[in-house]
């Protein structure tokens, strides 16, 4: 019954809309009533005591009614899908807008498919509820009503026979909708369950051939996409029971009312008129109650997703913004990590680390892989929050601050890179959508994508395909360094940012990134020695903590972690940087 209310809420800001709608449901069931009396008597009035005179003008009002009706049908249908679509409108704004405020560690156990069958099969499902659920419900109980009321004032006793096929035919009704039920919530489910199949495929596409793993996902597409041919095959099988049932108890209950009526006509009990009026009002009895089986069918498919809807919609960010939180001024880039831990599913990630970095320092941060490095830079713009310390930039704990105000005075590029199906403008520029072309083709040439860009048939208005597919990785990459460095913030994290791109560009990247980075605090996580040795200090993690923090000369002569990962990483990378430097010298 909560979900109802919370999903009737929705519906609450276009009431009248909806008013009107429901009362233009009424008008048309009350015209709907009409016409069985009409024909009753045209038929005891006009064709028995042969008046031919008026007999057009008696058939004319029946098909007036009718349009009539349908002129009502119209408004009331525009005005409840309208109510319907707008409503829907609001859901699915809310639902996306709540999942771009969910923080990282939403996202790192959600399946994209779920989320997806969320936001369209199940919103779709809620729109059916409210554009076909509610008005067929009022539409329904009210013709119910309305045909009882008129048969038992034409003829008490023949109502009395003609409800003898009630009882079997409600019974019909529960029947079919207690087997169904259940039936949707697993068809909702098993569905979302495909979608995230589908979506996973056509995602690592090039990973399934790869690895010539076609056969195995057709296999699992096929288990799942027979799941879900199971289960709505039952739901028909259902469906195929109950719909004759209620036919043959519907063509019984006429069979009744021809028996028992025709013996009344008969003997002049009641008129011809009568009879055939009280046949057209089973038609109207039968169908409003097989209706509400279908309305219980829809409203359970409605309340299903409305759970998994909600369900969205309940889960709270782990990363929230405080109550009365500021905007966080310019900064100078002094960074401070305060006795910070962090960890997930029961593991610790980082353990008690302190460090302070002054404005416009450069920091590369190594490790081996798990040692914490990744997670440390990423508490920085609050994609997760610490479980105990604190960060401070410029003095301001961030939890204090907006998180707007603190994610647009940093800059960040990741190893795995995401461009959208945009131009390559719209990527570089998607930070600051207003700046200048030359702004953009600055940031371009800093990142050394600028020529490539221009060689493009189309330049900067080159359309990207989905994740950047078109260009390589390389390409990719330098394009994410032009997006973060047109940012122009005061802190920039480098992500093992020029992973992808080779050892020359590499080179090159370095030398614009000195001069780039120059007044800007920067976090680099690299594998590469330039990116290293140019760092103002190195801090090396081992699980979750800081074993060893200095230069890179201070390092070697230590002969720590540090010195056996330059021994096993970076003294080959050192010796082609040599080479490429008396290159250029040459």
């Amino acid at each position: 019954m909560q979900t109802f209310k919370r999903v009737m809420s929705y519906l609450r800001p276009y009431w009248l809309m909806e008013t009107a709608a429901l009362l233009l449901v009424l008008l048309a069931a009350g015209i709907q009533l009409l016409n069985p009396l009409l024909i009753r008597w045209v038929i005891d009035h006009i064709i028995t005591p042969g008046r031919w005179g008026i007999l057009f003008w008696g058939a004319f009002s029946i098909v007036g009614l009718t349009i009539l009706r349908a002129v009502v049908l119209f408004a009331q249908r525009y005005f409840m899908s309208w109510v319907s679509e707008r409503a829907v409108y609001d859901i699915r704004n809310e639902l996306y807008e709540h999942l771009q405020q969910l923080s990282f560690g939403f996202y790192d156990s959600a399946q994209t498919g779920q989320l997806m069958s969320r936001l369209t099969a199940d919103v779709q499902n809620l729109d059916r509820f409210f554009s076909m659920g509610i008005m067929n419900f009022t539409s329904s109980i009210s013709s119910i009503i309305g045909v009882v009321a008129v048969m038992t004032r034409l003829d008490w006793q023949l109502t009395l026979v003609t409800m003898v096929i009630l009882p079997p035919l409600i019974y019909g009704v529960v029947q079919f909708s207690r087997n169904v039920r259940p039936l949707w919530r697993e068809i909702q489910q098993q569905m979302a369950v495909l979608t995230a199949t589908l979506q996973e495929n056509i995602t690592g596409i090039r990973v399934v051939q790869a690895f010539a793993r076609e056969d195995y996902e057709i296999a699992k597409f096929t288990r799942d996409n027979r799941d879900y041919f199971n289960k709505n095959v039952r739901a028909i099988r259902n469906q195929a029971f109950w719909g004759p049932y209620m036919n043959f108890v519907a063509a019984a209950g006429t069979g009744i009312i021809l028996w028992y009526g025709g013996r009344q006509v008969i003997t002049g009990a009641i008129t011809l008129g009568t009879l055939v009026a009280f046949t057209s009002y089973l038609d109207r009895l039968v169908m409003p109650v097989r209706q509400l089986g279908w309305i219980v069918n829809i409203y359970t498919r409605g309340m299903a997703s409305a759970v998994r809807v909600f369900e969205v919609l309940d889960t709270s960010s782990e990363v929230k913004e405080k109550p009365g939180a500021k905007p966080l001024p310019p900064i100078r880039g002094e960074v401070v990590f305060d006795h910070v831990s962090f960890g997930y599913g029961g593991f610790k990630v980082l353990d008690d680390v302190s460090l302070r970095v002054r404005p416009g320092e450069t920091i590369a941060v190594l490790g081996p892989t798990g040692s914490g490095k990744s997670s440390l830079v990423q508490l920085i713009p609050r994609f997760y929050d610490p479980q105990a310390g604190r960060i401070l930039i410029d003095g301001y704990d961030i939890r204090d601050v907006t998180l707007q105000s603190l994610r647009r005075q940093i800059g960040i590029v990741t190893q795995d890179t995401f461009l959208f199906n945009a131009s390559i403008r719209d990527n570089i520029a998607y930070g600051r959508p207003h700046a200048s072309q030359q702004e953009i083709e600055a940031a371009a040439k800093a990142a050394h994508i600028h020529d490539f860009i221009m060689s493009l048939p189309d330049r900067y208005d080159t359309i990207l395909g989905e994740r950047g597919v078109g260009i390589s990785g390389g390409q990719k990459q330098r394009v994410a360094i032009a997006r973060a460095l047109l940012m122009d913030a005061r802190i920039v994290i480098f992500d093992e940012a020029t992973s992808n791109v080779d050892n020359e560009t590499e080179y090159r990247l370095q030398a614009a990134f000195q001069k780039l980075l120059r007044d800007r605090t920067a976090f680099i996580i690299a594998q590469r020695l330039s990116t290293v040795r140019n760092a103002d200090r190195i801090i090396v993690l081992d699980r979750g903590h800081i074993v060893e923090e200095g230069t890179h000369a201070e390092l070697l002569s230590r002969g720590g972690m540090y010195a056996q990962i330059y021994e096993l990483q970076f003294k080959d990378q050192e010796n082609t940087a040599v080479r490429l430097a008396a290159g250029e010298e040459g």
